[in-house]
């Protein structure tokens, strides 16, 4: 191991609570800042007094998701390889990973900006845009789509400072970014005059920020990124893409799950609805440490597992439970004592107060098994069986979704919808741990952990036995 390789390996010893813990709070703060940019972005928009320009976001924001879903599978790639390679001692390596995932970023973030646009007013049209709405949207997804590489690179760029424990500097970026968003939002949709083109260019000008603040510490400080070749990207391609493509096929499982729960819950009334919107924006903001675990720990993971220390890999795994489970109790308490005040601040009554008092009780609790899955999944990803999160998020929002949220719905109407979602969760959390322990049992020998070695050697062929082939 070189000098600067062992230096950089900050997971290999020390409390892997403590790293857990300072990673997770770290990273949820980047996400909290991504969440309520969001939020004021759609305030501002809708403070134009034009309904169709927020029904407008919301259409691209549909289709984006799916696009952003790639630049997501490739940064769970880049933090995943460079993670493994720095705890095993090979620098260059993780360079030259870091290199390669960037470049495909690059060269995917240009292709499918072109195939999506070609064919933009279908696309949405099939998502229910219609007339000025389909318009609008169409606008704003020219604005936005064609910097997919740029968000490509910054998240690369996110992903390798993560993979050598630089959470703050990771955070930072995304910070700086939505800071420059939320202070050109109100300039050029009100000050200018531009509107939704507006809201668009505040966006592309903060994923340009995010990039820059990115890319700078993991070059500089850290010398991250090697020159890029394209030899190197072709001979890396299968490496990345089996810890890729079942990434993506893992992310987009949410909003099909999601789009379950909310026709469920739509048959209760507008109400029912209301409640369900309300939590969708409480969720993010009481757990939004429990979404940053799975990209959290994800480092310790990798590191520690191309160390060969796999006493410390099963030590990480058992720390975020812990530290799930901790945060969940406590937060649970607190949305508890508050659900009155919170009800209020929505102006809630009906059907959309007992909704929220359910969140704010029970269902607060079962987030747990959702921490459950992220570091499952967290697991999967770093230790070469990614496509075991594909199929535990796809069950848990197909199997662990539809058949519970009908029976729930029988039983308790709309609340019965949530809860039965819940207990489909508790069903999946208990796979996933199951899967997760059949991994460690097959993980190799510290001597072996190696990059010839068998387990982490072939291409994801989509069975049992899929492994990741690292170089």
């Amino acid at each position: 191991m070189s000098a600067q390789s062992g230096k950089s390996a900050v997971f290999l010893e020390g409390s892997l609570m403590r790293h857990v813990s300072r990673m997770s709070l770290t990273a949820s703060i980047g996400l909290m800042a991504i969440f309520a940019v969001d939020f004021v972005d759609m305030a501002f928009i809708a403070m134009l007094g034009n309904d169709a320009l927020a029904a407008a976001v919301g259409y691209a924001a549909s289709l984006l998701f799916f696009t952003n879903s790639i630049n997501v599978g490739l940064s769970i790639a880049a933090g995943s390889l460079v993670a493994r390679e720095i705890g095993a001692g090979r620098g260059e390596q993780a360079k030259r990973y870091a290199t390669s995932v960037a470049s495909l970023g690059v060269a995917v973030g240009i292709v499918i900006p072109v195939l999506v646009l070609l064919n933009v007013e279908t696309l949405l049209s099939a998502l229910g845009a219609k007339g000025e709405v389909l318009r609008l949207a169409v606008r704003y997804v020219w604005f936005i789509l064609p910097t997919m590489w740029v968000m490509a690179l910054a998240m690369a760029g996110m992903a390798v400072l993560r993979a050598f424990g630089d959470a703050r500097r990771s955070m930072l970026a995304t910070l700086y970014g939505g800071l420059v968003n939320a202070v050109l939002d109100p300039i050029l949709i009100f000050a200018v005059g531009l509107g939704l083109d507006g809201a668009a260019i505040a966006s592309v000008a903060a994923r340009i920020c995010m990039m820059i603040f990115a890319l700078l510490p993991a070059i500089r400080r850290y010398n991250g990124f090697a020159r890029p070749s394209l030899v190197h990207v072709r001979e890396d391609f299968f490496a990345v893409r089996g810890i890729a493509v079942p990434a993506v096929l893992t992310n987009i499982a949410t909003p099909v799950g999601n789009a379950i729960v909310v026709r469920e819950i739509a048959q209760f009334g507008t109400d029912a609805v209301a409640g369900m919107a309300v939590i969708g924006r409480l969720m993010p903001v009481a757990f939004s440490v429990i979404f940053a675990l799975s990209g959290a720990i994800g480092p310790i993971i990798g590191q520690n597992f191309g160390a060969g220390q796999n006493d410390r890999v099963r030590g990480a795994y058992m720390a975020g439970l812990k530290f799930t489970a901790i945060y969940v109790v406590l937060m649970s308490a607190v949305l508890l004592v508050l659900r009155a005040p919170i009800a209020d601040v929505f102006s809630a009554q009906g059907e959309t107060r007992t909704l929220i008092y359910l969140f704010c009780g029970p269902l607060a609790l079962a987030s747990v098994f959702n921490g459950v899955i992220f570091v499952s999944n967290a697991s999967f990803n770093n230790l070469g069986y990614p496509i075991y999160s594909t199929w535990v998020n796809w069950g848990r929002h197909t199997l662990g979704t539809w058949p519970f949220a009908l029976v729930g719905a029988q039983i308790a109407g709309a609340s019965g919808v949530l809860l039965g979602q819940a207990a489909g969760g508790m069903i999946f959390a208990g796979v996933s741990w199951i899967l997760v322990n059949r991994v460690f049992t097959r993980l190799p020998k510290p001597k072996d952990v190696d990059r010839n070695h068998p387990n982490l050697s072939g291409s994801i062929d989509g069975s049992l036995g899929s492994r990741v082939k690292n170089r």
